[in-house]
């Protein structure tokens, strides 16, 4: 499956909050607090995707290890930023071993 299907909002919110083990409304919550970003239909409905559902049972793992919101927001910004850093550097240690 390609990453691009991961990214691709297809759950509602009600689907999303039941595949990750929470309520709608805390899903509304993560939003708003930028744990979480949605795309949107035209028609304004939240629509989440594979990712978002594995973000949703991180942030959940996360709430059950006794971190809050404001914890969480810097676990998933670090955890993000490590696999930027993680894809863009791949490609250089690939081509380094491939010229030894």
């Amino acid at each position: 499956m390609a990453a691009h299907d991961d990214e691709r909002g297809v759950y509602g919110i009600r689907v999303a909050a039941e595949l990750a083990g929470t309520g709608v409304q805390n899903l509304r919550l993560y939003e708003r607090k930028g744990l979480l970003e949605p795309t949107r239909s035209p028609g304004g409905t939240r629509l989440y995707s594979r990712r978002d559902i594995h973000r949703l049972v991180r942030i959940t793992q996360l709430l059950a290890q006794g971190l809050n919101l404001a914890g969480i927001a810097m676990v998933l910004e670090l955890q993000d930023d490590n696999t930027r850093l993680r894809n863009t550097s791949a490609p250089k240690r690939e081509s380094a071993r491939r010229s030894d």
